[in-house]
């Protein structure tokens, strides 16, 4: 069974902040995993963790925002 996360779930694990990982959203970096209809909340898992941590990795190299989305996709 995979674990499942709130975006403030998902911000204490991977150490972004909730902004941080909206505005990736938002720029298409990450995608929620589903959403619930009645609440509108987000949905993360265990993906979402290691696509970020590819991400920070990534970052640190030097690379842009760009340069990352071309390589994620």
């Amino acid at each position: 069974m995979r674990n499942v996360y709130l975006i403030k779930d998902l911000a204490r694990i991977t150490g972004y902040s909730i902004h941080t990982l909206k505005f990736y959203l938002k720029t298409g970096l990450i995608k929620e995993a589903s959403r619930s209809p009645e609440t509108r909340y987000r949905y993360f898992d265990d993906a979402n963790v290691e696509q970020l941590k590819k991400i920070r990795t990534l970052r640190k190299s030097g690379k842009s925002l760009r340069q990352i989305k071309d390589e994620l996709l």
